[in-house]
């Protein structure tokens, strides 16, 4: 929400497990602050997410007018990292990240 308030604060934003919604109450939507991020932002977010959906997070992106990916972890709730693919996912979102931030212009 800071970052949508204060533009410029930031140059990239990173955004692990963002909860859309309280679990089992999609509608009651977190995403009012939205349209007003101006920075690029990777959200990553489990796909077993009580938080939201893929889709749901999918359709989130779209409000906001500047660049952003999403990066799904497969097999993952809210708490993104289990024992087995805590190398996996450190590694992935590290990478991830490193390449969004390198785009220019975005």
């Amino acid at each position: 929400m800071l970052a949508a308030a204060e533009a410029g604060l930031v140059d990239r934003l990173l955004l692990l497990s963002y909860p859309l919604h309280p679990p089992q109450r999609p509608g009651e939507l977190r995403t009012g602050h939205l349209p007003n991020l101006r920075t690029p932002a990777l959200f990553v977010h489990g796909v077993r997410d009580g938080f939201g959906t893929i889709a749901e997070m999918e359709a989130a992106l779209k409000l906001i007018p500047t660049r952003t990916e999403l990066l799904p972890v497969t097999g993952a709730g809210h708490e993104l990292m289990t024992k087995r693919n805590r190398d996996e996912v450190t590694r992935s979102v590290v990478e991830a990240f490193r390449a969004f931030a390198s785009l220019k212009g975005a």
